[in-house]
Parts: C-alpha cells; sequence; structure tokens
C-alpha cells in the first residue's frame, strides 16, 4: 500500500455486559461511523455481544448485528489479523470494555485512540481516582468509603451518597435529612459494591473540562456548563443524561442547549478549572485526551467530582463536541489524535509494505 491509501478504522463496540450499554455504543459508534466517512479512511465494524461473541456488521443496525455470524475470541482475532487495522477507536462503555477489551488489544499489537486499561479502571474508580488527584494538589471534596456491613459515616450532612464505581449518575442521592441516608445509602448499594459519601459543595456551577494532547502538549477545551439550580436541581441525576424516546429509543439529554452550554474562554472560573484539571490528566496519567467533572463552589472555585476520559468522536461525545467550540470538527480532532498516536510508533504491518 502506498503512503496515500485510506487509513483503516476499526470501531469496536457493543458490550460484555448487558444490552443497555451494549445500546449505548451503538448509538455513539454509529454517529462516529456516520461523522467520518470519507476517502481517508476504511472504516470497519467489530461487535461484541453480552454473551462474549464477536461479530463484524456491515453496520451497527439491530438487522444488521444480527445477520452477522457469531464468532468465538479465537476466530475473531483471526479476522482482525486479516484486516490490517491502523486504528482502533473503542466504543465500549461497560467496565470489561474499558478495560478487559483494551487490554486485548494492547495484547494484540492494536493500536487504539484513548487511554490505557489501567488508566480506564483508575478512573472508573471514584475514591481512588480522587485521591490520586486530591495528591497531585486538586481540591476534592471531603469523602468517606463505605463497604457493606459500614456504619453511618462520620462526615456532616449535606452529603453526596454515590455508587464507587457506576456510570452515568445512577444511584445517586444528596442527603440533607438524617433520615434519608440509609435509603440513600441502600439505592447506591444497588449498584456497586462500595459507596463513596462526599461534603456537599454548595452549588456555584457544574462545568465539565475537556483536554486533548496536540503535538505533545497539553491543550485544554472550552468548559461545558449544565443548567443547574440549588434547590430544584442541587446535583445532576441520570435523568439529566439519558432517556428514552415514546418509541423506546435511547437518546442524550445531556445534548440538549437548554441543559448544557459552552462556557466563554474569558469567564473567569476557565482558568482555574484548566489548571486543575491539566494537574487531573498528569496525575491520572491520561493519553491523548482526558474529561474532568468540576463542581464551582459559590467563590469561585473548583472542586473535582469525577473523571470520565473518553471520546466516541460521534459529534455529541462531550470531548468533540468542545473541540468544535475551538474550531475543530470531529473529522480535524480525529485527525490529531492519530497523529498523535502516530509519534508513538507506525503500524507493523505498514512497515513491512
Amino acid at each position: 500500500m502506498g503512503p496515500q491509501s485510506p487509513l483503516s478504522v476499526l470501531h469496536l463496540a457493543g458490550s460484555a455486559v448487558d444490552d443497555f450499554y451494549a445500546e449505548l455504543s451503538r448509538l455513539y459508534a454509529a454517529a462516529a461511523v456516520t461523522a467520518l466517512t470519507g476517502p481517508r479512511y476504511r472504516q470497519h465494524l467489530a461487535y461484541i455481544s453480552p454473551d462474549g461473541s464477536w461479530r463484524f456488521p456491515s453496520d451497527l443496525s439491530a438487522a444488521a448485528i444480527a445477520r452477522a455470524e457469531a464468532l468465538s475470541l479465537a476466530d475473531a482475532i483471526t479476522c482482525l489479523e486479516s484486516l490490517k487495522i491502523d486504528v482502533v477507536v473503542p466504543q465500549m462503555f461497560c467496565l470489561p470494555g474499558m478495560t478487559t477489551y483494551r487490554g486485548l488489544l494492547d495484547m494484540l499489537k492494536l493500536r487504539y485512540l484513548g487511554n490505557r486499561p489501567d488508566v480506564m479502571a483508575l478512573a472508573a474508580d471514584k475514591a481512588k481516582a480522587r485521591a490520586v488527584v486530591a495528591a497531585a494538589g486538586v481540591a476534592v471534596p471531603a469523602g468517606e468509603v463505605l463497604r457493606r456491613g459500614s456504619d453511618w459515616s462520620g462526615l456532616p450532612l449535606p452529603v453526596v451518597v454515590k455508587p464507587a464505581d457506576a456510570d452515568n449518575s445512577v444511584g445517586v442521592s444528596l442527603v440533607r435529612d438524617p433520615m434519608k441516608y440509609d435509603a440513600a445509602v441502600a439505592l447506591a448499594f444497588a449498584h456497586a459494591d462500595a459507596v463513596l459519601v462526599e461534603t456537599y459543595v454548595e452549588l456555584g456551577r457544574e462545568v465539565r473540562c475537556g483536554i486533548i494532547v496536540r503535538d505533545g502538549e497539553l491543550v485544554c477545551l472550552p468548559l461545558e456548563e449544565y443548567s443547574m439550580d440549588r434547590e430544584r436541581k442541587p446535583i445532576r441525576g441520570s435523568d439529566d443524561k439519558l432517556a428514552r424516546t415514546g418509541g423506546g429509543d435511547l437518546y442524550l439529554v445531556a445534548k440538549d442547549s437548554t441543559r448544557a452550554w459552552i462556557v466563554p474562554e474569558d469567564d473567569p472560573v476557565t482558568q482555574r478549572v484548566w489548571e486543575a484539571a491539566r494537574r487531573c490528566h498528569v496525575a491520572l496519567g491520561c493519553r491523548h485526551y482526558s474529561l474532568f467533572d468540576f463542581r464551582i463552589d459559590t467563590h469561585g472555585n473548583p472542586w473535582f467530582l469525577e473523571a470520565g476520559p473518553y471520546c466516541s468522536f460521534a459529534p455529541s461525545s462531550v470531548v468533540a463536541v468542545m473541540a468544535a467550540a475551538a474550531g475543530l470538527d470531529v473529522t480535524a480532532l480525529f485527525a490529531v489524535m492519530v497523529r498523535e498516536l502516530n509519534r508513538e510508533r507506525t503500524p507493523s504491518w505498514r512497515s513491512r509494505n
């Protein structure tokens, strides 16, 4: 193949856990495939079903996935080797997808965009992630981890109670009334084996900060702010992120312009959040890109809430939205990330041609 041949891109989608994560993956991955369609890329799809089987469908519709042959891991590896992939875009949101399957890519020497499995595992554990960034000098709310059978947390109310490793704000509660504490802990334990209890930071604002690596340098993207209210919406819940249409299709609530918007760069909070985000990126060992949630208190000080170092390269993906606000559409962002990947090394199969 000549140097101008299309880049061979594999989107690794689906879920090894359940149908919800598989559907969420298909939603983002299909949008990324559409956004990257063109002569520069030859795109391939690999889909993991909750039963562990692999498929290589023609598209990510339910019908195409059902038509595709179900393969064992061994047969899937043979298929992957035949495709001569230049870069993989991980599109799996379940914990095995973010860790085990990225580890498989490493083992197969398939290069992929985004963070390595150890970083994804660290970010998924909210208690560990907050400890790491706190050690790097980033402000975090006071917190305690509860295991099953633990007594009442020693933190004074109000507190936020959340599963230690769940996504999309499931099982999260703000507790002001001591009579509601046990129910909040029970709800969080329904989604995880450990619960994080944090001091509630009185709402000023809540923002997300994305970072991309460009030419080896950390570039902070415009912040995205979420619609909040101290009385009616003091914390974000799962209903602020995902919902279903009347027909049952999953859609992204947070992309509504009345719920989230880009913060002007000259906003007083921007530089403070950028500084904290850079520390988080380095402390957690992120590469290519990263994404962090911050609570802004009533004095304008940012407090780390959690890390979500993920980007699907769908136009609605948060990092992609922030990059677009900085003048990089999805195709330009993807090209920047591929160049960063190529700073590491060239695929072995291409070097032999």
